[in-house]
């Protein structure tokens, strides 16, 4: 991934018709950026509603657009043209019975079109967003998360959970440890006599005693947050003793409790 620093030539051709652009979720940042090869601002030049013949697996209550547009940044990628045209589901106005036709300057997260010159196939059929500087500056935050060498990688699914009752009544430790595409990461939860559970996260599978909680809407937040199971599936609990699986599925509930949900506002 080649993450592009803002050309200060470009950063100021900000049109008066650029449209209001939705607010997005951290969530949806990570899942439109991670793994595309292709993030670029670009100024809307024109717009055309395709037929319904040309527009196979469009949702209901949303048209299919060719859009002509002149790349104004690239955020990250290589070899983006100045001309760019691409397809885009937009939605249809309830009222006239027509397709929202974007304008001013957008975001769009797509590949390049092998042997077509300007064209790209966006990564997702709303993947064109309208721009706005708040989004920008959120987006480039998270550009920077996903090429740092030391990012944290996709989880893949729970790999085992075990609760390790200690020497004292109420003492005992739950470990959980999370299946990626890389190294597991290892969560531990706490458990003292008169204190509440708490519990860190290690990028490995060895247990680090000074490992803190992911802060809400980082990468590491969102890989858990995101993708682990809501409830321990089927077989994660190896706990032998049944007060040791029940306090390991109680620590498990608090971790997924304290991360929160994972918020997005694209359908």
């Amino acid at each position: 991934m080649t993450l592009l620093p803002l050309n200060p030539g470009n950063a100021a051709i900000v049109p008066a018709t650029t449209p209001p652009a939705p607010q997005l979720a951290y969530a949806d940042l990570v899942d439109l950026v991670d793994g595309t090869p292709i993030v670029a601002r670009v100024e809307v030049r024109k717009a055309a509603a395709l037929k319904p013949e040309q527009s196979p697996g469009v949702r209901p209550g949303f048209a299919r657009i060719y859009i002509e547009a002149r790349t104004r940044a690239v955020l990250l990628g290589d070899g983006v043209g100045e001309s760019l045209h691409f397809l885009a589901d937009v939605p249809v106005d309830a009222v006239r019975r027509r397709p929202v036709m974007p304008k001013g300057l957008l975001f769009v997260f797509a590949r390049p079109v092998r042997g077509s010159a300007g064209e790209l196939q966006l990564v997702a059929p709303d993947a064109a967003v309208g721009w706005n500087q708040e989004t920008e500056a959120r987006l480039r935050g998270v550009l920077t998360e996903l090429v740092d060498p030391a990012a944290p990688p996709k989880v893949r699914g729970l790999r085992d959970v075990l609760h390790v009752a200690g020497t004292l009544t109420g003492e005992g430790e739950t470990q959980i440890f999370v299946a990626t595409t890389r190294d597991p990461f290892a969560i531990s939860v706490v458990r003292s006599p008169g204190v509440a559970p708490h519990w860190g996260l290690s990028l490995g599978d060895v247990i680090d005693p000074a490992a803190r909680q992911p802060e809400r809407n980082t990468l590491l937040w969102y890989r858990l947050a995101c993708f682990l199971p809501h409830s321990l599936p089927a077989g994660a609990n190896i706990s032998i003793d049944p007060a040791d699986a029940a306090l390991a599925a109680q620590d498990y509930a608090k971790v997924i409790s304290d991360l929160g949900s994972c918020p997005r506002t694209r359908h």
